[in-house]
């Protein structure tokens, strides 16, 4: 007798899943090297100002934010030349009449000198923000204050992040698009050992990366250490957090996901009374999706869709939205594993299918247009911001997607019904029959025998009859078509999917765009009694040879004037250079140029006292910046002085 041995090679869908893994660590990746464009508030003041010389110390430092923040007692650090705690490391809510404000006071009797401010914060859209300044007492000093060079959500614990949210984001798509397959499309489905395997691991992945989301909350947005993921103190304040409360609530509502799982693959499963099953549907159409509603929500109520413009119409649209995307891509699985692992799926399942992923599409169109002018707000933004570059790749992935669905649309439209078992088979079941049974009667003496040569048989006759099964499913030439295009659906819905979950994690568009507005408004509308800030990029052609120049001048009047003068990286890293000259030319009444040679204070950062200007004009201030012995450009732009 011979054995057929299983096959162990790889399967379209165990490569899909390869893939889903793949591409969300190489996305996440590539997040987590973005996360400086990824500060949803930023900080547009502070008391005292960056660059600052006071010639007494303030009572306290205050930051101010372009909207609500999540600080803790420990958010706010000012640290003396020494690298001393200069707070009193408690941090004052200082907000009124909707400016959002906090403050730390400072510890009396503090010596002259450069002080750091470091801050770290978390957005209103569950996202941490960190920054860091300097100001002076009496006069600039050196300073051996360290800041974290790692930006707040980054590193290690970055990147782990981001994976848990796709896998998040992949799994809520498995379970609720999976679910709702069988039961809009496909009901004997529910019997279907694949399509049961399916759901449950997208309950898995999701119930399993929203508990790993959770415990790397605490790091994520505090420390950056993975170990302080095991605090549970920290999971303790977590869960005090509007995002600490979504992530609970979601974990319960799948706990009330696994129940549903449970009666649709089983009592649902089972039923074969065709009133009792039909009410069982509505009930269990109805509980899921409100079980899935209620999932979908816990994202809109703690990121973008929860801060900005509209929120009150922003979270139910996007609730929409993400249930949308989950019917149709879950379904694109669902029906992928029916064409790959299920013996037969009728033809009325496919086209049923094909009309609910019409009305996904419809509805995905609808609501993303409404989030897109909520998020980006003007055509510059959308060309010009990385969300909205982001937003045009996932609107080319999507037209893209639609086009390989209208294929398989074409291919649904000729798909012929099949049996589950062929014609094949059955002659082989029968074929099997009639030898069998000598071989048992013989051995009817031996009970045992026969019952192990029966088993023997049976095993035989269920691999033959499998294998005629495949190759009658195999050789159908309209399904082969309609499982090549539903593949190629599912291989761009992966990278569709991580390019979503980069964008829930990047600024906004339109607050990117009114950030960078504002800021330009305030360099034009320059006026006496206050300072002014200008930035220079700069290229000498030599190794590590670009930067930015950021110069502030204050008060930016005629006569005394402090400068400061600092330099970046091309990864905004503070850069030290050997030499960097500064001078002012009033060219409409031919004074200067009037040179200044700024001190080193700091790392990157250069200042000098006393800068006379002798009258108000539209000066061009000159920069100069050396980085080896030979490689040097200087750089100019024009700034009102009043």
């Amino acid at each position: 007798m011979t054995a057929t041995a299983p096959r162990f090679g790889p399967s379209p869908l165990r490569l899909l899943l390869a893939a889903i893994v793949l591409v969300g660590t190489l996305f996440s990746a590539l997040l987590a090297g973005a996360s400086p464009a990824s500060a949803h508030a930023a900080l547009t003041g502070s008391n005292p100002k960056d660059g600052a010389v006071v010639a007494t110390a303030p009572k306290d430092v205050t930051l101010t934010f372009s909207e609500q923040v999540a600080m803790g007692k420990d958010s706010i650090r000012v640290l003396e030349p020494s690298g001393k705690r200069a707070d009193k490391a408690a941090v004052r809510d200082l907000g009124t009449g909707g400016k959002v404000t906090y403050g730390v006071d400072l510890l009396p009797g503090l010596p002259d000198g450069t002080y750091t401010v470091a801050w770290q914060a978390v957005s209103a859209d569950s996202h941490p923000v960190s920054g860091a300044f300097t100001f002076s007492i009496g006069a600039p000093s050196k300073t051996t204050a360290v800041v974290p060079d790692q930006k707040a959500g980054g590193g290690v614990v970055g990147v782990l992040y981001d994976i848990a949210r796709y896998a998040s984001y992949a799994g809520f798509v498995l379970l609720t698009g999976g679910a709702a397959f069988v039961l809009a499309c496909w009901q004997r489905g529910a019997s279907v050992r694949p399509l049961q395997r399916l759901v449950v691991r997208g309950w898995v992945t999701l119930t399993a990366a929203t508990l790993a989301t959770l415990l790397l909350r605490t790091p994520y947005t505090g420390s950056g250490k993975l170990a302080d993921a095991f605090d549970l103190g920290g999971l303790q304040d977590v869960l005090q957090t509007k995002t600490g409360a979504a992530l609970s609530s979601r974990l319960m509502l799948l706990g009330a996901a696994a129940l549903f799982i449970a009666v649709l693959f089983g009592a649902y499963a089972k039923r074969e009374d065709e009133g009792e099953r039909k009410d069982l549907t509505f009930g269990l159409a109805v509980g899921g999706a409100v079980v899935a509603a209620g999932i979908a929500a816990t994202w809109a109520l703690s990121e973008h869709a929860s801060t900005g413009i509209q929120p009150g119409l922003a979270m139910p649209v996007d609730v929409l939205h993400l249930l949308a995307v989950a019917t149709w891509l879950g379904g694109l699985a669902a029906l992928l594993t029916a064409l790959y692992r299920a013996p037969s799926i009728e033809r009325a399942a496919v086209r049923r299918f094909s009309k609910v992923a019409f009305g996904s599409v419809a509805v995905l169109a609808a609501t993303g247009i409404y989030q897109s002018w909520r998020q980006v707000g003007s055509w510059s933004a959308l060309t010009g911001t990385w969300y909205g570059q982001l937003l045009l790749i996932k609107v080319g992935l999507v037209v893209v997607l639609v086009s390989v669905a209208w294929i398989s649309r074409r291919w649904t439209a000729r798909l012929a019904e099949t049996a589950e078992v062929t014609e094949k088979g059955k002659e082989a079941d029968e074929e099997e029959a009639d030898e069998e049974a000598d071989p048992v009667a013989e051995d009817a003496a031996d009970p045992e025998r026969a019952a192990q040569l029966a088993r023997q048989k049976a095993a035989v006759a269920t691999a033959q009859k499998k294998k005629a099964r495949d190759t009658a499913r195999d050789a159908d030439p309209v399904r082969s078509g309609l499982r090549r295009s539903a593949l190629a659906e599912a291989g761009i819905a992966v990278v569709l999917l991580a390019v979503t979950t980069i964008l829930t994690s990047t600024e906004p568009g339109r607050t990117e765009e009114e950030a960078a507005n504002a800021s330009g408004s305030q360099a034009a509308a320059a006026v006496p009694n206050g300072p002014t800030e200008i930035r220079l990029p700069f290229d000498t052609g030599g190794r590590n040879g670009k930067g930015t120049v950021r110069l502030s001048l204050d008060p930016a009047t005629s006569g005394a004037n402090v400068m400061h003068v600092w330099i970046y990286s091309p990864t905004l890293k503070p850069m030290d250079v050997p030499e960097v000259k500064v001078s002012f030319t009033l060219k409409a009444k031919q004074i200067g140029p009037l040179p200044i040679t700024p001190d080193r204070i700091a790392t990157g950062h250069w200042s000098a006292d006393a800068v006379q200007i002798p009258m108000p004009g539209d000066w061009q201030v000159q920069v100069t910046v050396r980085t080896s012995d030979i490689d040097q450009t200087t750089t100019d732009k024009n700034i009102k002085i009043g």
